[in-house]
């Protein structure tokens, strides 16, 4: 009888034992659940017409995402910007090519062709409208040239932008950025919504890198290889053919 109770006893222990490492378990899974939920990825949204991409583009967005720590930059090429008259030389499909060629082995660099698919005006606030939408999880930074600073309080819903993304602005060797028209339009309150950061002065253009082709120029070390390539394999940027007619 002593045998057999000392046994269940026993039995009773291991149970008991077992019951609370489960719990335990239990308890850092949700500890690690939890976790999980607070960290939030950092993305930067890299916007223009990149008609073509430079390098640049590929120096400031590394810059940025460096010096503040984001988890990825997503180049967000415009169907049309709303700031150019003029359309882009070469079509969509052709600019998402080169960024596609760009963006290729470095995982940190993202294509992000949505204004491409939505077509019309690209208005930066729809863009951080869809994509705060889709990516509740992350936080969202606009990254912008600090010479658009001035015009940022005449953007579309400049408000509305500030509550989707904190604004990013790099000053490229430029004068001193300043953010006093945005405390003036949109008021003091608004300035912790903006980064400065400063990098170096590249004197690279996407409208230098056209004329160069146009002129049968070498646009090497300007851009990618993959894209130079590109480029030439399609005959992009060369002279508008004369017309004939019109010239007689």
């Amino acid at each position: 009888m002593g045998t057999r109770y000392r046994l269940q006893e026993s039995l009773r222990h291991d149970r008991d034992i077992e019951r609370s490492r489960e719990g335990d378990a239990g308890e850092v899974q949700a500890d690690k659940s939890t976790s999980s939920l607070e960290v939030q990825m950092k993305i930067g949204v890299f916007g223009g017409s990149f008609d073509p991409l430079h390098l640049g583009h590929l120096l400031l967005a590394e810059t940025v995402r460096e010096t503040c720590a984001l988890d990825e930059v997503w180049l967000t090429p415009a169907f049309q910007s709303p700031l150019k008259a003029a359309t882009p030389r070469a079509t969509p499909r052709q600019r998402v090519e080169m960024l596609r060629l760009a963006v290729a082995g470095f995982p940190p660099f993202r294509l992000h062709d949505r204004e491409i698919k939505r077509k019309g005006i690209s208005y930066t606030v729809e863009t951080l409208a869809d994509l705060a939408k889709d990516r509740p999880d992350a936080e969202l930074s606009l990254i912008i040239g600090a010479d658009a600073l001035a015009d940022f309080p005449r953007w579309r819903d400049p408000d509305q932008i500030l509550k989707f993304a904190r604004v990013i602005a790099v000053n490229r060797g430029e004068a001193p950025a300043s953010l006093e028209n945005v405390r003036k339009s949109l008021g003091e309150s608004q300035l912790a919504r903006f980064q400065i950061v400063s990098m170096p002065m590249i004197d690279l253009s996407s409208t230098r890198i056209r004329e160069r082709v146009a002129a049968g120029k070498s646009i090497r070390y300007q851009t990618l290889r993959a894209v130079e390539q590109y480029i030439h394999q399609h005959q992009l940027y060369l002279p508008e053919p004369v017309d004939a007619g019109a010239a007689s």
